[in-house]
């Protein structure tokens, strides 16, 4: 019945980073960079590629700090990890509109310092 359809209750906002949302496959990752436009936005550069279609989640992610800047791993792991949770926390942003949200969307970090958590949620 096309009355149940219409009557569906609203999903709720979900606060998740799962597998689905990474982005592994090498080939995408190639596609991403080669083919995909840029912006920056101090000390983040955004990478993103809206080809609908591309991979079966709405959007994958993936997310880099340099290693030439920061040589201790533990900073690049920290630096991801700020990254992340400030990408999860606001994804329902970018995924408000399916149809306008990017299939793949790559997140680096191009500063040169380590940088606080208030600076990645505010961006």
């Amino acid at each position: 019945m096309d009355s149940e359809k219409d009557h569906e209750a609203p999903q709720p906002l979900t606060y998740t980073f799962s597998k689905e949302e990474r982005l592994c496959s090498k080939r995408l990752i190639t596609l991403l960079f080669s083919k995909g436009s840029s912006f920056n936005l101090y000390p983040l550069r955004f990478v993103f590629y809206t080809e609908p279609g591309t991979t079966p989640a709405p959007t994958q992610v993936v997310i880099s700090v340099s290693k030439r800047h920061f040589k201790r791993a533990v900073d690049r792991n920290r630096l991801k990890r700020q990254m992340r949770e400030a990408y999860r926390l606001n994804k329902q942003l970018l995924l408000a509109d399916p149809a306008k949200a990017p299939a793949l969307l790559g997140i680096l970090y191009i500063g040169k310092e380590k940088n606080p958590f208030n600076l990645f949620r505010k961006n």
